[in-house]
């Protein structure tokens, strides 16, 4: 992996962090310290593979952009771009999983977690706010997206109707199986 790092008109491509921090070193208007030197070489070693910019003094950044490029003329024409067709392969194997799991039919009791949000009033003011609410039930039910709409058919008869109830699929709402039902 090399690194392309760009200073107004200053860029140079280089083969590791020593060669970066050391190309940094030589603008004195940057002001290399230990911190810096620090962040570039975990950035370096990171998977991150966003460019990473580092501000100087207000509105005054430089630049470091990880690439495949073997040579300054591969970089500006483009030819080692990333594949970024993998990494979203690998996010839409994870998504999945999450959505079957949740649609398994399973019968049996359950445990689910949902965050949301409750309108309340004050009484001080006789307004009405929205409140963070965690709210955790045990119910019986034949899969995960199931116990979702328990609680939640549960919760509308019991709070503000203009309370807002998260996804089932998104990461406010857990649920376990806790076993059969007898």
């Amino acid at each position: 992996m090399n690194l392309y790092l760009r200073y107004f008109d200053r860029e140079t491509l280089v083969y590791n962090a020593d060669q970066a921090i050391d190309f940094l070193c030589s603008i004195p208007e940057i002001g290399m310290n230990p911190a810096i030197e620090a962040d570039v070489r975990e950035y370096v070693a990171s998977d991150v593979y966003y460019p990473k910019r580092y501000k100087v003094r207000p509105r005054v950044y430089f630049i470091i952009i990880k690439t495949e490029a073997a040579t300054m003329l591969d970089f500006k024409q483009k030819k080692a771009l990333r594949n970024t067709a993998a990494p979203a392969t690998e996010r839409r194997e994870t998504v999945a999983p999450v959505i079957t799991k949740l649609n398994e039919e399973k019968e049996g009791w359950y445990e689910g977690a949902l965050d949301f949000k409750r309108v309340v009033m004050i009484p001080a003011t006789g307004k009405h706010e929205y409140r963070d609410t965690h709210f955790v039930a045990r119910c019986k039910a034949v899969s995960g997206i199931d116990c979702y709409n328990r609680i939640v058919e549960h919760l509308k008869e019991r709070v503000d109707s203009r309370s807002q109830f998260p996804s089932a699929k998104g990461k406010n709402f857990k649920f376990k199986y806790l076993g059969l039902w007898k």
